[in-house]
């Protein structure tokens, strides 16, 4: 009777190993098909594929968003102005820099009419700017050609895309106000 035992065990033994293995391998696939989505191993930034990339600024570019020719990161995000920035300060710290990641680095624009420099910023690093304006990126911007953040009044004034002219555009975007969304 002990033998017959065994041999029932040895089978069920099995059976559960070869499920464990079986479960192990699907998760592994599972982890492997998420971590390699929405990333590039060309982009040299960040890992994060929902919001802007804000790390060196480097060559930036430009696009028609509602008919106006806006800068954007080598990504394709669109690039903003703070309002109370100056030529020589930003006053994006802290949570504000979280939501409006700061184009760090120096910048340049094939075929773009303007003044490139930066600024150093009160953490010590260096901010791009266009035609005295320090640049940010938005995070509610997830993906290359929104503007999202264009028109907000938010964390203490108002935001603006850059638009080559390094002005804001005549009309705002619709996207309105903030009402205090914490950005």
């Amino acid at each position: 009777m002990i033998r017959s035992l065994t041999r029932v065990e040895a089978p069920n033994r099995r059976l559960r190993m070869l499920l464990a293995v079986l479960a192990f391998t699907a998760g592994a696939a599972v982890l492997a098909a998420c971590s390699s989505s929405g990333t590039s191993s060309t982009s040299g930034g960040s890992s994060s594929s929902s919001s802007p990339v804000a790390a060196a600024a480097g060559s930036l570019k430009t696009t028609t968003i509602g008919g106006a020719t806006v800068l954007t990161n080598a990504q394709g995000f669109t690039l903003y102005s703070f309002a109370p920035d100056t030529p020589t300060t930003s006053n994006c710290n802290g949570t504000c820099a979280q939501n409006w990641p700061p184009v760090h680095g120096s910048a340049t624009a094939a075929g773009v009419s303007g003044t490139f420099g930066t600024i150093k910023r009160s953490d010590g690093s260096t901010q791009a700017t266009f035609d005295g304006h320090p640049l940010y990126t938005f995070v509610g911007d997830t993906a290359a050609g929104q503007n999202k953040g264009n028109g907000l009044n938010a964390a203490g004034g108002l935001w603006h895309e850059i638009t080559t002219s390094g002005t804001a555009p005549a009309g705002n975007s619709s996207s309105g106000s903030s009402g205090g969304n914490g950005y």
